[in-house]
């Protein structure tokens, strides 16, 4: 099974697949922290409610995406207790290895084969790696699945409420619906979105961002 990382970056390839689509950086950086932190929830490692986060189990999946966070969360309670930290000061704290997902994410995606990696030259100079899809099956399964519920009145898997969440935290939907097709399918996203609490909590840590962003770049006016 795919990790949450994974599947996230098969949503941003192309339709050719070939290239991932451009999403704000800053937006994917917590994308992919609350990545980590849905797969250790689902993984029974934490737990969360609208306040904190909680500690669960501290046994390493041995897992390079997933054992890190889980390590700096099994250490911040034994420091602190039950003084834990809620779920936006986690998502912060993973998205900080945001890189490092992102390549283990790929590595595992060329590994399974379902992407290989390519170089391109631009100018002789400049070089653009490029991950064409060699099993589309994946990249298939995972839009085909979230586009279905998107459009209809499905009940969702809990992973797929995941996938829906991360999605729409790093505004994927922006880039793989029009925008007649996304105005019509909000409603529906903003439902089940709140059937997940982390769900919820990288949500609201990509919008606080944005804002905090767009009141340093607004023009200031005498």
């Amino acid at each position: 099974m795919l990790r949450f990382a994974e599947e996230v970056m098969l949503l941003l390839l192309d339709d050719e697949g070939e290239r991932f689509l451009r999403v704000p950086d800053w937006s994917l950086r917590y994308a992919l922290g609350g990545a980590v932190l849905m797969d250790l929830a689902m993984e029974d490692r934490i737990d969360t409610d609208l306040k904190q986060l909680m500690l669960v189990d501290s046994t390493p999946l041995e897992d390079d995406i997933l054992d890190p966070t889980l390590a700096e969360i099994a250490q911040d309670t034994a420091m602190h207790g039950s003084d834990a930290h809620d779920s936006r000061f986690w998502v912060e704290r993973a998205a900080a290895r945001s890189d490092e997902i992102r390549e283990a994410a790929i590595e595992r995606l060329i590994g399974r084969g379902i992407l290989e990696r390519r170089e391109d030259r631009f100018l002789w100079v400049f070089r653009s790696r490029r991950y064409p899809v060699v099993d589309g099956s994946a990249e298939r399964e995972v839009k085909l699945r979230i586009m279905e519920l998107l459009f209809s009145d499905m009940i969702p898997t809990p992973r797929d409420v995941v996938i829906i969440c991360l999605a729409d935290a790093c505004g994927i939907f922006a880039e793989l619906l029009s925008r007649r097709e996304l105005q019509h399918v909000t409603p529906r996203i903003q439902d089940l979105r709140q059937l997940d609490l982390i769900g919820q909590a990288v949500t609201a840590a990509v919008w606080d961002i944005e804002v905090s962003l767009a009141q340093v770049i607004r023009p200031h006016f005498v």
